[in-house]
């Protein structure tokens, strides 16, 4: 069974471009770490909610759009696989080191699809 590990990450406006250009560069990366699809949405209507929303999980800033990614993997051996090779490689901290937000307030999670239609 697939198993999918999403993000949501704040992102200053002005960075759309780096942001992409940046998940473009690094898809090679994860893909030879065993990331099998990789998907990454720029905030389009995100609204503000009442108790809790996505702006106030990554504590966006008024200059900042909501970017939400996932990661779709074989297995959740595979991704497990996969994070220790992502944290042993010299390559995601390069990487790292020059990420076009502030990878502090992402937030991440690994799930089992329930449903998949």
């Amino acid at each position: 069974m697939k198993y999918v590990e999403g993000f949501v990450a704040a992102v200053p406006a002005a960075n759309k471009e780096a942001y992409r250009q940046h998940a473009v560069e690094a898809a090679p990366l994860f893909k030879e770490f065993g990331v099998s699809r990789m998907v990454e949405c720029w905030g389009d209507d995100v609204p503000d909610g009442k108790v809790t929303d996505f702006r106030r999980a990554v504590q966006a800033k008024d200059d900042e759009v909501v970017v939400f990614s996932w990661f779709e993997y074989p297995s959740k051996e595979v991704r497990d696989a996969a994070v220790q090779k992502m944290m042993s490689d010299p390559r995601m901290k390069a990487m790292g080191d020059t990420m076009p937000f502030d990878g502090k307030r992402m937030i991440f999670g690994g799930f089992v699809p329930i449903v998949d239609v």
